[in-house]
């Protein structure tokens, strides 16, 4: 298992509740079992200082138990990503970012609490707070919404590793969309969950690191990763510490110290020492 620097974080895991409404979007339930005590036993296994709880589909737009997790994990080094829409009153935007919220999730997929028609507008209303766009799409599909994310007024967080749903090489268009997009300097990229796309399967997952490795050796300052932890929906997942190895092994070794603690504290406001 790879030795991390201070502050590491892991800038994607959910937390559940039993307690907590499944929305009508949902896909199903979350696992009771993925609450804060179990995550806090992945983080000292694998040395990880800070992380960032993302909003599950399974909530919609009850962020209830997402800032909840925060405050139980400690503000100081736990952040967090909610699921609004165009409606959300400027009080609960200030109330979210006191409770360390820094980005609007949008899941394109099924299970998704709201769709395209909202990202503009969402955008617009985040943008003063500092907060990105996560995005969560066909990564088959980035060249048709290029203009639209490009033209968003905040910055961009593009999920799990472009979210290919079907692994492409790096010649596709949306794979080279996804390159201009980073060098545009206000879209960054995050590594992770390839177990949920790969169809050569672990522990290399050879088809997603092809691309992983791409965008990691050409713009390693655009790069986070994340365990994805509890892997909902998945058969055998992963253990989290060989996942780490394998996403690590993609990016450059020089770049390990921005990807896992300068650039998620940049993204997501933690103080400058961990």
């Amino acid at each position: 298992m790879s030795q991390l620097p201070p502050g590491a974080c892991d800038t994607h895991i959910h937390i559940y509740d039993t307690t907590t409404p499944t929305a009508p979007t949902a896909l199903g339930p979350g696992p009771a079992w993925a609450d804060v005590a179990a995550y806090r036993a992945i983080q000292a296994r694998l040395g990880l200082t800070r992380a960032v709880v993302v909003q599950p589909t399974a909530y919609g737009l009850d962020n209830s138990c997402t800032l909840a997790a925060i405050a139980k994990l400690g503000l100081e080094n736990t952040r967090g990503t909610a699921v609004i829409d165009r409606h959300v009153s400027e009080a609960e935007l200030e109330r979210l970012h006191a409770g360390g919220i820094r980005g609007a999730r949008f899941q394109m997929l099924p299970g998704g609490a709201i769709g395209w028609d909202n990202l503009e507008s969402v955008a617009a209303r985040i943008a003063r707070l500092g907060w990105h766009i996560q995005l969560q799409m066909d990564g088959r599909l980035f060249a048709e919404r290029e203009a639209l994310i490009r033209a968003l007024p905040c910055r961009v967080l593009i999920d799990h590793t472009g979210k290919f749903l079907e692994p492409v090489p790096v010649t596709h268009p949306g794979f080279q969309c996804l390159l201009r997009l980073l060098d545009t300097g206000r879209i960054w990229l995050k590594l992770s969950a390839p177990y949920e796309v790969s169809r050569t399967g672990g522990p290399d997952f050879a088809d997603v690191a092809t691309l992983g490795r791409a965008a990691a050796t050409r713009f390693p300052e655009r790069i986070i990763m994340a365990s994805n932890w509890p892997h909902i929906g998945i058969a055998n997942p992963p253990d989290e510490a060989d996942l780490l190895d394998t996403l690590l092994s993609w990016v450059p070794p020089a770049a390990r110290q921005m990807i896992l603690v300068d650039t998620p504290a940049t993204l997501y406001e933690f103080p400058a020492k961990a």
